[in-house]
């Protein structure tokens, strides 16, 4: 036994890690239907605008992505992606300043005031924005957002 002493800090360090337990992200952001998202990989071709609440609880709320037209949310702890139905206004980036999704009972309307930066290449800032959520037989919601959009090259 004592002849494995000094081997210690070596059988230490080879002992297989526990992964670090992730932390869970909350099914709903202070009292509305709207949980956080969890990170979201840049699409391999075009752009995708990441919103995170503006007030409150600061976390990421959606992912709109430009082609195919799609945004992604957390409803009521479950992960949804909206199909685009429309957009109208000159927004940028493969969006239009305002953005029309939806699926199966649940609609979807994101305004964008996007902004170029000289700071930023392949992108831009959502500097206001304005996320409604529909549903049926549910009150309309409303959250502002902000956040950027990155674009693949």
């Amino acid at each position: 036994m004592k002849a494995l002493l000094p081997f210690a800090p070596l059988l230490l360090a080879a002992a297989p890690q526990s992964a670090p337990t992730p932390t869970p992200l909350p099914s709903s952001i202070d009292g509305l239907p709207l949980g956080a998202i969890p990170r979201q990989d840049l699409p391999a071709k075009g752009c995708a605008a990441y919103l995170w609440t503006v007030s409150g609880t600061r976390a990421l709320v959606a992912m709109a992505q430009a082609d195919p037209g799609r945004l992604r949310l957390s409803i009521g702890g479950t992960m949804t992606d909206l199909d685009r139905s429309g957009q109208s206004g000159a927004g940028g980036f493969g969006f239009g300043e305002s953005n029309d999704y939806g699926a199966a009972g649940i609609s979807a309307k994101l305004t964008m005031k996007i902004e170029t930066r000289e700071s930023i290449s392949s992108g831009a800032v959502v500097t206001e924005g304005l996320l409604q959520l529909d549903r049926a037989g549910q009150d309309t919601v409303v959250v502002p957002v902000g956040g950027l959009i990155g674009c693949a090259t």
